[in-house]
């Protein structure tokens, strides 16, 4: 079943604030010493004073704020892996001719949830929303919420051990008491038909219908005002409609309402198409080029997880200052407010799965946990204009196992959501051929992956890891797939303020150069429709160590840790000014 479509937009009772801690890492709260599920453990809530055999006391402890990672909030914590409890008593809760849900925006990476001693709901991944229904577990006073999360990276997980990004442990995202009548609109998706845009089409599904039943949507601005019969489960319509386009320039939004007996949900939903054509993205039938920038799920000033609308808008200001009208989120699901600030602010967007480098190709268990991460991204999101393309995976080595395992998420994406691109981000194929007495240096896109796809991406970083800086020119790039590309990685690494010849590396004058390179690179690449270079901020990792320079963070960012922008930025941002639809000849 899935999860309460846009629950903001519901009766809720926020759960943020402090909550009470306890470290775990051997699982004395959930594990017997034989190995089994203790039935006595800390989700009971007990003290000394309860229970002889109690060794901890929730409301004696310390506490953290939620949401948050832990890693940044106690220095102790900064690289603590493993098991945490949190508890919190809830508030009173008027539960009369009323169901309610616990709704959790993640938890990274695997949680278990109990209200009142009784297990709610078990969530396996770090960056899509869950939920539980609680309404039978709640007494008229003194109800108690205890949540487990253990944040370790698995050889089986999604992402798996090895990672480029700091892993934030904890309730990451914000906690909802969700509230709606005995009867609700669960779910519902309402679009231009892809097939014909002249129509908007959807479906509503509907807790507690019975069949025959009816719905009504209501469009007020494009006077529609339609009742829809209910069915079991998904419940089409479809309807003549001549909305105004949702564009980056014009990102015009209608109110979408959904009404069904006591039950009342209302949208903003804006309206556009997104279709390729040859080597073309075209939204709302006219060709785009995509002026982007990648970004993490990082504060743009603080080196902490983003997880509120005021962290969503300070990057979106700052890609918009860029120049920017594309976002790559990478390399996982962002928050709800990331998504909802792009609709209003008219940032199209890449989401993404982590799908990421040594995932267990063979194991359809994994697969299984992949899909089941990437069914619930699509389904939160499927509602908003901005996102444009669903991504399957990251810098994934070619084998038969692995396009086998990606070929499976592109049929789920599509079969979720038919209305939007699926993209993957590529390696290339390098050579060096002679021509001429000249070594020229080759790049092929022909990743078996492709096939599938409708938008290719490809990660490349000429000028940093794979050649030197003035081996960038002069690259030639092949593709015989007829499909458009979005460069989506390249960039240099550099520490704000250290400066340097522009050939001297970790020095923001050979970010910059490289940024020159590489742009006047790809002004010559026929197939290319956009860019996403590698990244709006410098991000915490543990792959960075190097003293002095990196320490502990990636610094390709084009702003560092604490927002301060770079001399790569003004470089970008003058590329963005021009038309990069015309492109150069290659010849």
């Amino acid at each position: 079943m899935s999860n309460i479509q846009n629950p903001y937009a519901r009766e809720t009772i926020s759960l943020n604030g402090d909550w009470h801690y306890i470290i775990d890492p051997y699982e004395t709260g959930f594990l017997t010493m034989f190995g089994a599920e203790n039935t006595r453990g800390y989700h009971l809530n007990q003290t000394p004073s309860d229970h002889w055999a109690s060794e901890y006391n929730f409301p004696d402890s310390p506490t953290l704020k939620v949401p948050g990672d832990w890693n940044t909030q106690v220095p102790e914590l900064k690289w603590y892996e493993g098991t945490l409890w949190y508890y919190r008593p809830l508030p009173k809760i008027e539960t009369t001719h009323k169901r309610t849900f616990i709704r959790f925006g993640a938890a990274n990476y695997a949680a278990v949830v109990w209200v009142n001693g009784e297990e709610v709901v078990r969530h396996t991944g770090g960056f899509t929303p869950f939920e539980g229904e609680i309404t039978d577990l709640l007494k008229p006073d003194g109800n108690f919420l205890v949540v487990k999360v253990d944040d370790q990276r698995l050889k089986n997980g999604v992402p798996a051990l090895n990672t480029d990004w700091w892993n934030y442990g904890g309730i990451t995202r914000d906690v909802l008491l969700v509230q709606t009548p005995t009867t609700f609109v669960r779910d519902y998706v309402c679009q231009l038909d892809p097939e014909n845009n002249d129509l908007i089409s959807g479906h509503v599904t509907v807790d507690g219908a019975v069949p025959g039943q009816t719905a009504t949507l209501s469009i007020k601005e494009l006077a529609i005002e339609a009742v829809i019969t209910l069915g079991v489960g998904e419940s089409k319509f479809s309807m003549q409609a001549s909305p105004d386009r949702w564009t980056p320039d014009s990102p015009r939004r209608y109110t979408v309402e959904f009404r069904v007996e006591a039950d009342t949900i209302s949208d903003q939903i804006g309206f556009r198409s997104i279709k390729t054509d040859g080597e073309n993205i075209l939204l709302n039938g006219e060709s785009i080029f995509l002026k982007g920038i990648s970004s993490h799920e990082e504060a743009l000033t603080e080196a902490r997880r983003a997880n509120s609308e005021a962290d969503a808008r300070a990057i979106f200001n700052e890609a918009k200052a860029l120049g920017c009208n594309f976002v790559r989120l990478a390399h996982y699901t962002h928050n709800d407010f990331m998504t909802r600030v792009a609709d209003e602010l008219g940032i199209l967007l890449w989401c993404k799965v982590p799908v990421y480098w040594g995932i267990n190709w063979e194991s359809t268990d994994v697969l299984n946990n992949a899909r089941n991460q990437l069914t619930e991204m699509i389904e939160r999101d499927r509602n908003c204009a901005s996102v444009i393309l669903w991504s399957v995976a990251n810098e994934t080595p070619v084998s038969e196992a692995r396009t086998a395992f990606l070929s499976e998420l592109v049929r789920t994406a599509k079969d979720l959501d038919p209305s939007r691109l699926v993209t993957a981000a590529m390696f290339m194929r390098p050579e060096k051929i002679e021509e001429n007495g000249e070594t020229i240096r080759t790049y092929t896109l022909d990743d078996p992956l492709a096939e599938q796809l409708d938008v290719m991406g490809c990660n490349q970083y000429l000028g940093w890891y794979y050649t030197k800086l003035e081996d960038i020119q002069g690259s030639r790039w092949y593709s015989a797939m007829n499909k458009p590309l979005i460069m989506s990685e390249f960039g240099a690494g550099a520490p704000k303020g250290r400066r340097g010849a522009p050939t001297e590396r970790w020095t923001e004058d050979y970010q910059r150069s490289v940024y020159e390179e590489q742009l006047a690179m790809m002004q010559g690449i026929r197939f290319v429709r956009g860019l996403s270079p590698w990244i709006i901020k410098d991000f915490r990792t543990p792959k960075r160590p190097l003293p002095g320079i990196q320490d502990y963070f990636n610094r390709k960012g084009l702003v560092s840790e604490k927002g301060e922008r770079k001399l790569a930025w003004e470089t970008l941002a003058d590329h963005y000014k021009k038309d990069l639809l015309t492109r150069d000849d290659p010849s």
